[in-house]
């Protein structure tokens, strides 16, 4: 079993390093102060990555994207998490589920899309449905050739910039044995439709700057050709498309960690107390040594179930505990590290408060850890009739 990148993937992790090294890291602390990131640096960012070619570097190259690998992908929003989402969010990575274009909507959405003409926002959470996807009570009823939308979603990232969005809505209901259950389909709808309303979200104390938004759809009337993929097709079209989003999170969180965790090892080794490096107590040094050992554990999970999907594996329980690991190993490595520091990691002199607020909310968006876990537990005791 090889363990090693090859010489593409190391140049592939050494690009996207130093680019978010370079372009990134250094206007943080103002994203961080003014919860804003100005048009006119988002713009410059997305026209690097275009330059650099890397932007939709998650589609393939039958559409004009970079054709990376599952595999290869996550080492790219590893090393992107270790940057400020709020301005690696111009780094450029449409939704795969834009595959599903079909006919004039691949000329409208999919290719303008991958060549960051247009950008698009996922819609699915709403006040009342999570996790909960069949609870969702924003719907469609048809209209002749119509559909008419009404309701709203909320939490929605990248609303604020995007030209169009995939919605999910409630299409009818089906009666099965554990109760009604609904059928939900997918429409693509562009910013400024009639009946169709972007407002600010929530204040949110973890990536400031990477804003959440509210839809409301008040008898948003939409044309047949909105539709993607199938009518009361949208659970088809998403575990065809999204399955690979928990991915997305885990990479993330190993590439903070160990950002989080470079900041500590080296405070542990330069910072003195009674004499000598705090790294030599041992109540710092386990503390790393713990730190390390669980980072490394969440990148192979990590790599392995993105491994797995190019293989065309089952993958699904290997994500989730991909997952759940890399999320709650982040929260630790971070919760260590603001220990280590002591009181100044409380201080804005550095960004260890940030990394500690920052990491909360990824044990939550995308599927909650309780959720995960639940999917674990079903992949296993299925099998056995359980």
């Amino acid at each position: 079993m090889n363990f090693g990148l090859s010489q593409e993937q190391e140049m592939i992790v050494d690009t996207v390093r130093d680019f978010v090294e370079k372009e990134i890291y250094p206007h943080e602390a103002e994203v961080e102060r003014t919860g804003n990131v100005p048009i006119e640096l988002g713009q410059s960012i997305k026209q690097k990555v275009i330059d650099l070619g890397f932007y939709a570097c998650n589609f393939p190259e039958s559409v004009g994207g970079a054709g990376l690998s599952h595999l290869d992908f996550t080492l790219v929003e590893r090393e992107l998490g270790r940057g400020s989402m709020a301005l690696t969010h111009f780094f450029g990575r449409p939704q795969n589920i834009l595959m599903a274009c079909r006919d004039e909507q691949i000329e409208r959405y999919l290719l303008p899309a991958v060549k960051g003409e247009i950008t698009d926002a996922l819609a699915m959470t709403e006040p009342d449905a999570g996790s909960d996807v069949r609870g969702m009570k924003c719907s469609a009823i048809s209209d002749g050739s119509d559909w008419i939308i009404n309701g709203s979603k909320h939490f929605i990232s990248g609303a604020e910039h995007a030209d169009f969005f995939i919605v999910f809505v409630a299409t009818g209901v089906d009666e099965t044995p554990r109760g009604p259950k609904k059928r939900i389909t997918t429409f693509l709808v562009d910013r400024g439709t009639k009946g169709f309303e972007v407002r600010n979200g929530y204040n949110s104390v973890s990536h400031k700057g990477y804003k959440n938004c509210i839809l409301d759809f008040d008898n948003c009337r939409l044309p047949k050709e909105a539709v993607l993929g199938e009518i009361d097709g949208g659970f088809a079209v998403m575990n065809e498309w999204l399955y690979a989003t928990r991915i997305t999170v885990a990479a993330f969180s190993v590439g903070r960690a160990r950002r989080c965790f470079d900041y500590a090892l080296n405070y542990a080794a330069e910072r003195k107390q009674f004499g000598q490096a705090i790294g030599k107590f041992q109540g710092v040094g386990f503390q790393i040594a713990d730190m390390i050992t669980d980072i490394d554990a969440a990148d192979l999970l990590t790599l392995k179930s993105a491994w797995m999907l190019d293989q065309g594996q089952p993958s699904n329980r290997e994500i989730a505990s991909a997952k759940v690991f890399a999320s709650e190993t982040l929260a630790s490595v971070t919760d260590k590290t603001l220990q280590i520091f002591g009181g100044m990691g409380l201080m804005d002199d550095f960004p260890i408060e940030r990394f500690w607020r920052d990491a909360r909310v990824e044990r939550i968006w995308d599927g909650t850890s309780e959720i995960q876990r639940h999917i674990i537990s079903r992949e296993l005791l299925r099998p056995l009739g359980a």
